[in-house]
Formats: structure tokens, sequence, C-alpha cells
């Protein structure tokens, strides 16, 4: 039966207790144990998981026991690492050894020679090259990807099994809550956020300690705190990862803000399409009960606090508070007009404070170190880390951690390793469907709130997708405003009808069917539904079009003027064309033109294609083996 923690001697004492085990996975040194165990941590997430990382876990627990090594050697099923470009991924500690895409049949070898044989399997090994020297590099810590980030908010995933709450406390969870219930006031816990800098990381970025002031002002007992893990904008993983590597850091930070703010009650709102982090979630919240760290007189100190989960439907809108607010009581998510503010009004008309995944992970960390670390790291305005899934066309897809001042171009092509194949950097979009498109001249620029808006684009929550040479930025402004247009909940005029006018102009500019006045009347309403649309979706919606009108208006006009398509992506806008002089006469873009319009006499003429019947598919492209078909 489960131990109840009542004090914070009895956390330290389990935290002692298990601490061992996984200090091994912490250990800087790279030496082995005095009793030789070692830890095989398998990634677990989302992303390895779909790589088949469940039978990689299987095939070292099942080859473990046949060999007979239970006794020195642990499978632990952890979070994610943040280089999802390289996973599957396995890590052998103390040896600090990071083995990439894993493949079942490689834990054979990894046992046999590795665990067994104390010989590291290289040819899956991960390293970095050091330029200067051509050498290869091998430590973890000195590896590209890592070695600029700064982990808080993501400091366990990857680290601990999330699905065990020792480990976990091992590492001084729900220290800081302990510390928050006995020592400290409300109002000083508020005061300490405040100090730190930290703000909140959804996207907006207003001061998390000024939210919970403002709720806890309000009269009243029934109070109630929100997580928003409504995750929607396209390529972001940010808070999913963390509640699949590291859930208990959110169900601890809820917990004290629900004791700062006078709430008992909190709802974690998060996508039903994220199984493994709600599963999780659902074993971390019983945990926590089981150990009297939710539920009732917590830690002997009178605060009485309970969560429960509520699954969103997938709609992007419902990321905006209100929205959620409205989703959690059972109604349509849809965004009302503030004031009043959530604070004063919100679940169940009651005050209502909401912060998202990543600015709750932080909130221990910063109680535990206090507000003066915290703010030691980044910028003035911008303290602290954050969070970013980095996708698209890079070398280093994956979730990175900086902290705030870093710039853009240490993230691409420091971290991230510029984008692949030899392609030129075109743009990056930041801050997703509410974000906006920087350029090369934008790369200098330090990472924060501020400079990011004042660039042309913004923060949001996390997402960074680069785009290369290949892109078409009026496709790219165009596909983000149809997820606009699907997303919008149709409350208010500007979003529902103004962004599905937006979304025709660009439609007809990638077509061929555009107009210079289209430019300028694009520019208009953009204007018109950031001054008037209801919520933030609305107000934001114009970005993506916006920033690549100021940055590459030159290809809106190569579209209309020379109807012509630079990165060749517009398909209407495509001209299909066999080169003679590398044409071999084989025949086989003719045998697979499914519209049957390509000519000529095999092994004696050169093919041709009637561009009246072409219908553009990429057929001929894809099976001619002499690179003879050029698209213009």
């Amino acid at each position: 039966m489960t131990t109840k923690i009542g004090s914070l001697r009895d956390l330290r004492s389990l935290s002692n207790a298990h601490r061992e085990s996984v200090l091994l996975r912490m250990d800087e040194s790279g030496k082995k144990s005095a009793d030789g165990k070692i830890n095989i941590l398998c990634c677990a997430g989302t992303g390895c998981n779909a790589g088949n990382s469940g039978n990689i876990i299987k095939a070292f627990e099942d080859g473990i026991q046949e060999a007979g090594l239970g006794h020195k050697v642990k499978v632990i099923k952890t979070g994610c690492f943040g280089l999802c470009q390289k996973g599957p991924i396995v890590a052998v500690h103390p040896d600090k050894v990071f083995y990439t895409n894993v493949k079942v049949e490689d834990v054979k070898t990894i046992l046999e020679k590795h665990i067994i044989g104390g010989e590291v399997v290289e040819e899956l090994q991960m390293y970095d090259i050091d330029h200067e020297t051509s050498e290869k590099i091998f430590d973890i810590d000195k590896i590209k990807f890592y070695e600029k980030q700064q982990r808080i908010a993501l400091q366990n995933c990857g680290v601990i099994n999330p699905e065990e709450i020792t480990e976990y406390i091992s590492l001084g969870g729900y220290e800081a809550l302990g510390k928050v219930l006995t020592e400290l006031s409300p109002q000083e816990v508020i005061d300490e956020v405040s100090k730190s800098g930290l703000r909140g990381r959804g996207g907006a970025g207003f001061p998390t300690g000024r939210k919970w002031q403002f709720e806890a002002a309000q009269p009243g007992d029934e109070k109630y705190v929100i997580c928003n893990a409504d995750e929607g904008d396209p390529g972001a993983f940010m808070d999913r990862s963390i509640l699949e590597g590291d859930p208990h850091a959110i169900i601890e930070g809820m917990a004290i803000m629900a004791y700062a703010v006078g709430a008992h009650h909190g709802y974690i709102y998060v996508r039903a399409e994220y199984p493994i982090a709600v599963n999780r979630l659902r074993i971390a919240i019983a945990q926590a009960q089981d150990y009297g760290l939710l539920g009732k007189n917590i830690f002997h100190s009178g605060f009485d606090f309970d969560l429960e989960i509520r699954l969103g439907a997938g709609a992007f809108v419902c990321g905006e508070e209100t929205a959620l607010i409205a989703s959690i009581m059972g109604k349509r998510g849809m965004p009302s007009s503030k004031p009043p503010f959530p604070a004063v009004s919100g679940v169940w008309g009651k005050p209502t404070s909401i912060n998202n995944v990543e600015t709750l992970a932080n909130v221990p960390q910063i109680l535990r170190k206090g507000a003066e670390w915290y703010s030691s790291i980044g910028t003035e305005g911008s303290k602290g880390t954050k969070v970013f899934a980095l996708g698209g066309k890079i070398n280093n897809t994956g979730l990175v951690e900086i902290p705030m001042g870093t710039t853009l171009r240490e993230i691409i092509y420091e971290i991230g390793g510029g984008c692949p194949n030899g392609k030129k950097f075109k743009a990056v979009q930041t801050g997703g469907p509410s974000g906006g498109c920087l350029t090369e001249n934008e790369l200098d620029t330090p990472i924060d709130y501020e400079n990011l808006v004042q660039a042309g684009s913004m923060m949001g929550s996390g997402g960074m997708i680069v785009l290369d040479e290949d892109n078409c930025m009026v496709d790219v402004a165009r596909f983000y405003l149809e997820f606009i247009c699907d997303e919008s909940c149709g409350k208010c005029t500007p979003c529902r009808v103004g962004t599905k006018r937006l979304l025709e102009m660009l439609t007809k500019i990638t077509e061929g069917e555009g107009t210079m006045e289209m430019l300028e009347d694009m520019e208009d309403l953009c204007n018109e539904i950031k001054d008037t649309a209801l919520c933030g979706l609305g107000q934001t919606a114009p970005n993506p079009v916006l920033s690549s009108l100021r940055y590459f208006r030159d290809e809106y006009i190569e579209h209309i003027v020379n109807k012509k398509c630079p990165a060749h992506v517009c398909k209407n806008l495509l001209v299909y064309h066999i080169n003679p002089d590398k044409c071999k006469k084989c025949s086989l873009c003719a045998r697979n033109c499914p519209a049957e319009a390509i000519t000529g006499v095999p092994g004696k003429e050169v093919f041709k294609i009637d561009t009246e019947k072409c219908i553009k598919c990429g057929a001929c492209i894809s099976n001619c083996a002499f690179n003879a078909i050029e698209r213009q």
C-alpha cells in the first residue's frame, strides 16, 4: 500500500530512497558505478513510438531476462530526448552513449556488444563533427544540437520514466509544492513568480504573476485553475512532449498556482489526439492522489486541491481562453467578448486563471531555485528559456529549449544544422498560423517577445518551420489561411468572411488569375480583420499574408504578372518540358502518363509533352531515369 506523504521530511526520505538509480543517468563524468549497474533509456514519446520504440523496449526487456542481467541492467521508457530526426533513440548510462535510428534488430547487437561485451556499437552511436579538426565528437554535451540548449521546462524529458512518480520525486519533484504550502503565503508565491519575470508561453506573453494576482484579488472561495494543453499549431509538439515526458511537473505547477490564487479545483484541457499524453496524465494524477499530493490536506497544510482532465475535440479556436472555458462547460468552443476577463468570471462564472503547459512546467523550478536564478536567464524583457518545435526544411528536426536572446541563426544553423541537401534557406515561420515569415536578413534577431513582433512575426506557442528555396511563399500564406478558415468558429464577421475573402484572392494568385489590385486589397482587408476580429485567432490570422507581402512581394508579382511560380510549386502555373539533349527516347514517360499527353516513337525520336493535355501530375518526372523532364 502506498504511504501518504504528509511532510517535506517524508518527501525527502522517499526522494533519497530512489535517487541513486536516477542519478546514474545524470552523472556527467560518464564513469561506471561501483556495482556496475546500467540504465538503458528508450524514448517512448509519440515520434519514437511511431518508429516502433514499444517493440524496441520489449526486445531489450526480453533480451536482458534471457541473459540473466536483470540484477544489473534496467530498461526505462522515457519522454522525448528532443532530437526527433534521429529517433528512435536509446541512451545507455552511465556510459553516456546515445544510439540513434535504432531498430528492433539492433537490440541484440547492443546487448551483446555493449551491455555484455563493453564495446560501443559505433555504427549506431550519435556523433558530431568538429569542423576544425574533422574529428568525431561523441560526448552528447558537446554535440551542437544540445550544446546551446538550456533545459528547464524539458529538464526531465528523456531522463525519467514519466509513469513512475518516485522518479520525479527523486529529482526534487513536489519539493516546491511542499515548500510553498508549509513556508510561504499565497501572496509570497505570487511575488516570487512576478519577480522571476515568467511570462505566458502560450503565445501572448502576459506576465504570469500579474495574471495570478488578478484572480487572487477576487472575492469568494470558489475559484478555478486551468492548464491549456490544447496545442493546435501545425507542426507544434512542445506541450505534448512535456506532458508525455514529465506530467508531474504540470500537476505540481497547477497545485502551486491553485494555492496562490485560492482555488481548490483544476482542469487540464488536452487534445484528444494526444493519447499517450492523456494516458500518462491519468497515471500521474492517480499516483499523486495515492501519495497524498493531490486531494485533501496536502502536506498537512489544510490546502485541498483536485484535478480532472477534459478532452478537447481538436478545435484550434479552443486555444483561446474564453473558447476553452466554454468547451470545458460543455458548450460550443467559441470566444466571448472581454471584459469580463476569466480572472473575474471564467469557468462556471467563477474567477479562473489559465496557463499553458510550458508556463506551468517552469513554476516548480522557480519556487525551488528562486526568482533571481530564473530572471538571470534570458533578456531584459523576456526571462528564462523558450521551447520550440523545430521542423520543416531542417536537418535536425526536433524539440529545442534555448535561453531567450538566442538568435534565429543559432537555432537554424548551429542547433538545427541548416537546410538539407544543400538547399538555400528562404524563410522561417514562427508563431504558427498566427505568426509570420522572416528572411535571411532577420536571422540575427535575438529571440524574445518584442523582437519577433517588431520583425513582423511573433513567438506564439513555439512552432518554428524552416522553409527553403523550394517553398513558394504565396502558397505558404495560402496554406495558413486555409487552416484558419477551417478552424474559425464563425462567430464574428471579420474572421468568418474576411479570412475566406483573403483565401479566395490567394488561391486566384496561385492559379494565375491574380491582379496587381489584389495586393492592395489584401493588405487593406488584413488590417481590417486585425482591428475588428473578436479574438486572437482572427486578429492574428492575417500575419502570414502581411509578412509574406512585406518580404516576398516580388514573388507575388511574379505570379501575377508573369504567371510563373519561381519555386515551381503552384500547379496551375507549371509547364512541363522534355529536354531534347537528355531524352533517351525510352518512352517511360509516355507509358506512365495518365493523360496520354506525351508522344514520340521509342528509340527513334525525342518525346514531347502536349501542354494542353498535360494535367501536371508529375508522373513523368517520377518515372524518368535520366532527369530529362523539367518544370518551368
